[in-house]
């Protein structure tokens, strides 16, 4: 039994998804003749109250589209020092739209709307570049998979509008915060110019996000994909994966988040663990005692069939998602406890 604990990217389709990509009427997504893919847009923008929505290859793709969209080479974007955008997406903020960052601290990677107030620069000042637009991310990957205020994030929004910035959500595992409160998506289609959602995390598709918001948006993403190489021309295949996963994988997240939460407790059991970031989702990180290197941890848990990834050299992160069970969970905390 192999257990790979290193993303909920890892996961793969089940009978009844394959079975409806294979069954999946295709035609030519670059000419807008797919009925599969037009079939998933029109359902996440229908799901967001947004009017259009185009399917990416993947999340960074959705994202960096998205950053393009929104700014001109020059502009500066806003977003919290351990983004997605800007920590994992290779540089793509300044190589794809040549645009500088204002990075903020954070509260587990979550930003404020009284710091964005104060970051935005004087659209007079000649030595500085245009504030254009402001990025959150939720959950927060590298928060530990923490869950935004959405009071705050209204507040925020409510300064991006004073101000005429642009407001994106990187919601690659936003369905996973969703399953825990009482917003909708809707509520985030309300508050945000833009909404990028990964298909391929938690909800278990194979391959693709899906970034949303008015026609005039998507329509000059479409452009930019079209540009990024992202034309996947009889994609259907691929977006039917994304229904099947939409329409029966969401509830299921709470599933992860409730095995989640029993990681955190074994862990904090542990001797040889320091400290374990209050688990709110999927994502679970903690640290490790100083004579015991991520290095050594991970070789003894591949002897065990388990895979999990290091963040630093004391430093583990855990993803539960749907190809993790009950009894993987369990195999899990025995050889834990038997460190």
């Amino acid at each position: 039994m192999l257990i790979d604990l290193r993303s909920d990217t890892v996961t793969r389709p089940s009978p009844e998804m394959l079975s409806a990509m294979m069954h999946a009427p295709v035609g030519d997504d670059v000419f807008g003749d797919d009925p599969t893919v037009n079939q998933l847009e029109e359902k996440v923008a229908g799901m967001f109250g947004k009017e259009a929505a185009l399917f990416c290859a993947s999340g960074t793709m959705a994202n960096q589209i998205a950053i393009k969209a929104h700014t001109q080479p020059g502009d500066e974007v806003i977003c919290n020092e351990l983004s997605h955008i800007y920590y994992y997406e290779g540089g793509g903020i300044a190589m794809n739209s040549g645009v500088s960052t204002c990075l903020l601290p954070g509260d587990k990677g979550r930003i404020n709307a009284d710091q964005v107030k104060s970051h935005i620069n004087p659209a007079n000042d000649v030595h500085r570049p245009l504030t254009r637009l402001v990025s959150v991310e939720n959950t927060m990957n590298k928060g530990g998979g923490s869950i935004y205020d959405f009071k705050e994030l209204v507040k925020i929004s409510a300064v991006c509008g004073e101000h005429g910035l642009g407001f994106h959500l990187d919601g690659a595992r936003l369905f996973n915060a969703l399953v825990e409160t009482a917003e909708k998506p809707a509520d985030y289609g309300k508050t945000f110019d833009s909404i990028s959602i990964c298909l391929s995390k938690g909800l278990g598709a194979p391959v693709g996000s899906v970034l949303t918001g008015s026609k005039e948006f998507i329509w000059k993403s479409r452009r930019i994909r079209k540009v990024f190489g992202g034309g996947m021309r009889q994609a259907g295949i691929l977006a039917a994966a994304g229904i099947y996963a939409l329409d029966n994988h969401v509830e299921r997240l709470k599933t992860d988040h409730i095995r989640a939460k029993h990681l955190q407790r074994v862990l904090k059991s542990l001797p040889f663990v320091t400290e374990v970031v209050p688990v709110e989702s999927n994502l679970v990180f903690f640290s490790l005692d100083k004579d015991f290197p991520s290095s050594e941890f991970l070789a003894k848990l591949k002897k065990n069939n388990i895979h999990a990834l290091a963040l630093s050299p004391q430093t583990i992160r855990f993803v539960t998602h749907l190809d993790f069970t009950d009894a993987m969970l369990e195999h899990t905390e025995k050889v834990l406890r038997d460190f």
